[in-house]
């Protein structure tokens, strides 16, 4: 079986190795670039698992490598930059990312944070029984699990990982209410701790690519003071 690949591209050496260290003690086989143009050909060049990626760096800075990646590719993705602010934090999630370090970081933190993007990501990825899942047809949005795809009245929208994890939960389910706590416990497969913006942030993305705000009758529908439900 071959070794878990992850890319790390950040300018800062010691950084990235570092981080290296850490990674390849937990047995991975890790590949270091220092700009955004090479983590691209890295990744078109060869399986990568997960990606690690600064925002600050030469060449393409790390928003516009993740767009590049998420036009073709699910692995996830997580942020390690020195920017801190919410803004910034937001900006990396709703763009497609699936989890937000800032530096200084402890490595045993982002090595329990790769670790648990990895199960996440591979339990998903594992063929199942139950995986051979029907296409939902509701109020003009058509989702095709195995795809990973969803039209809007006959035409695609572009959905992060996330957002379209989001969207199956809550479409497989309707009526079901899932709290903030639920949602980001089943999509993200993490203890839940201060993942509610997190989940916010995606909710309002999503709806905004479903176009609800031009529906009368919303699909996402927030039940307050409890969580969200899809209404069918």
């Amino acid at each position: 079986m071959n070794r878990i690949s992850i890319l790390i591209a950040d300018d800062e050496i010691e950084v990235a190795n570092l981080i290296a260290i850490h990674l390849e003690k937990e047995g991975y086989h890790v590949i270091k670039v220092a700009d955004g143009k090479e983590a691209i050909r890295v990744i078109h060049s060869q399986p990568i698992d997960l990606v690690i990626l600064d925002i600050m760096m030469p060449k393409m800075d790390g928003y516009e490598v993740t767009r590049q990646i998420r036009a073709q590719y699910h692995m996830p993705i997580i942020f390690l930059s020195a920017k801190t602010s919410d803004f910034d934090k937001v900006t990396g999630l709703v763009i497609g990312a699936d989890d937000y370090m800032t530096k200084p970081f402890t490595p045993i933190e982002l090595v329990a944070r790769v670790n648990a993007q990895l199960r996440r990501f591979l339990m998903l990825n594992q063929p199942k029984a139950e995986d051979n899942k029907s296409v939902l047809e509701i109020g003009g949005v058509v989702i095709y699990p195995e795809q990973r795809t969803v039209s809007v009245y006959e035409e695609p929208i572009e959905l992060t990982p996330k957002e379209f994890d989001i969207l199956y939960l809550l479409a497989s389910h309707p009526k079901k209410v899932y709290s903030v706590e639920n949602i980001f416990q089943q999509v993200w497969a993490e203890d839940y701790y201060e993942g509610r913006n997190t989940v916010m942030v995606h909710i309002r993305t999503l709806r905004k690519k479903l176009g609800e705000d031009k529906r009368k009758n919303k699909l996402i529908k927030t039940v307050w003071g409890v969580g969200y439900t899809f209404n069918d």
